[in-house]
């Protein structure tokens, strides 16, 4: 069988989230597993220059504003899995963001950017653009290659199977509803239902309406966006096509995310022998500026800092997480108004608050290594893999009950504790005042280091690895 993926980011060529994580690991757990997987990308410039042996495949145009666009086929410089590269520089070759332009907003022509990447899926599916390769499923992921259902749905010939995962419903694909008429689309009666959302075009609805099969980052995802409070004005479609909708949680690349190999790190470490944690905690913490103590409570944020993620809440709860005795360390780039939040908390605590605005691979591995607690209150959470990645690596997850968090995260608890199932620490409501009581409760139970390793131990030894996915995933494939 023949699997295509379909997306904008890859590990470690292109990456702003988890999304990136998957679409490198998931591929390469299928292609494990004996089907014949690749994947397309649009050729962003880390992607051209990171990609090896690229070879063209067929070269075409104009098209969506690019006057020649070129197809090549190259390999992943870590896996070798080969990847479809859309070579169309007027496109593509831009500094920065693959999303955003340097003034922070979206370019103008996201929608002929991300079409593109759409229509190329579909073409492959056609077999019209390498005759040597043709997939019999197209697995496409988030909004920016919502259209490749919609484009393969469009042609009468075509009866390749469609698979959609949804990442985050809250990036829904808008556009002004004339940008209509740059993609090639029929928008009229049905195909205009399918596109349509109040008064503007989704890509994201036109992968939901067309797809054959829908699928979300986790089980509770699944059904939390078939609610009104989950579902961004989608949910009722989902509802409709409930049959068709399915959870599967993502998985860890441990090849990437395991204390033992990690080259990121002071000192590795592991379950059975976890000296070279607290080398990595003493070590980060002289590094910031902090106390250094095994004994003091560290807590870290690694994420987008948006109020999606709850970060606002942490700002909230500092002064009891400080009153506690606890340090926090914070690495991630987003609003602005989280990110002042957060640089004025650090000028206020510099012995206690550290924080680091940006995006620095290597940095996010030292602060989970080094880390006791993680801490990620969002608001709403399609799977996180923060929390997966800290459990490996002996750093207590503490998460709001929503989505993927609640589908990993078990709270520590009298009952849990003693039948030796906590790994973590949960909260329901999405308030300052709810985060901060469990961070004290955190606190505390840290400082019993016997049950605090008991957990700890639980954490690590978990198996998060793709490889249930994955078997999931083709058996979703063959069923369709």
């Amino acid at each position: 069988m023949r699997i295509l993926h379909v997306a904008a980011e890859i590990y470690p060529l292109v990456k702003t989230g988890g999304l990136a994580d998957v679409v490198a690991a998931l591929p390469a757990a299928l292609a494990a597993r004996g089907l014949d997987t690749r994947v397309l990308v649009p050729g962003m410039p880390s992607v051209m220059s990171g990609v090896v042996d690229l070879k063209r495949v067929m070269r075409f145009g104009p098209a969506f504003g690019a006057a020649v666009v070129t197809l090549r086929l190259g390999r992943m410089p870590d896996s070798g899995l080969p990847v479809y590269v859309i070579d169309a520089p007027f496109l593509y070759r831009r500094d920065g963001n693959p999303y955003l332009g340097p003034d922070g907003r979206d370019w103008n022509d996201n929608h002929r950017r991300f079409a593109l990447l759409g229509w190329v899926a579909a073409h492959l599916a056609s077999g019209e653009l390498d005759r040597r390769w043709q997939p019999d499923v197209v697995h496409s992921h988030d909004w920016h290659a919502g259209l490749a259902p919609a484009y393969i749905a469009q042609s009468p010939a075509l009866n390749t199977a469609t698979v959609f995962t949804i990442h985050n419903l809250a990036f829904r694909g808008l556009f002004p509803l004339d940008c209509h008429t740059d993609l090639g689309l029929l928008i009229s009666g049905a195909m205009q239902s399918g596109i349509e959302f109040h008064g503007q075009l989704s890509f994201m609805k036109a992968a939901l309406v067309h797809a054959k099969r829908i699928n979300a980052v986790s089980p509770s995802y699944a059904r939390e966006i078939c609610t009104s409070e989950f579902g961004w004005g989608l949910d009722g479609l989902l509802r409709d096509r409930g049959d068709d909708l399915s959870g599967i949680l993502n998985g860890v690349d441990y090849r990437v995310w395991d204390p033992r190999t990690d080259k990121a790190l002071t000192r590795n470490y592991d379950a059975e022998n976890p000296r070279g944690k607290k080398v990595c905690k003493l070590t980060l913490q002289g590094e910031l500026g902090f106390a250094r103590s095994t004994k003091i409570p560290l807590l870290a944020v690694v994420s987008r800092l948006t109020e999606q993620k709850g970060l606002d809440l942490v700002l909230e709860a500092l002064p009891v997480l400080l009153a506690a005795g606890g340090q926090l360390v914070v690495i991630g780039s987003g609003d602005a108004d989280v990110e002042a939040g957060f640089r004025a908390a650090a000028a206020a605590h510099p012995k206690s608050v550290s924080v680091y605005l940006g995006y620095d691979d290597a940095m996010s591995h030292r602060i989970t290594a080094a880390a006791d607690i993680l801490l990620v209150p969002s608001r709403f959470e399609p799977c996180g893999l923060t929390q997966l990645y800290a459990l490996r690596y002996g750093t207590l997850p503490l998460v709001r009950r929503v989505g993927g968090l609640a589908d990993t995260v078990i709270d520590a608890t009298p009952a849990t504790l003693d039948d030796g199932t906590a790994n973590g620490f949960v909260f329901d409501q999405a308030t300052g005042c709810a985060l901060a009581s469990r961070i004290v409760d955190a606190c505390a139970l840290f400082r019993d280091s016997a049950r605090w390793r008991q957990i700890q131990k639980r954490g690590m030894v978990q198996d998060f690895s793709w490889d249930d996915s994955a078997a999931r995933y083709e058996a979703l494939y063959r069923r369709i």
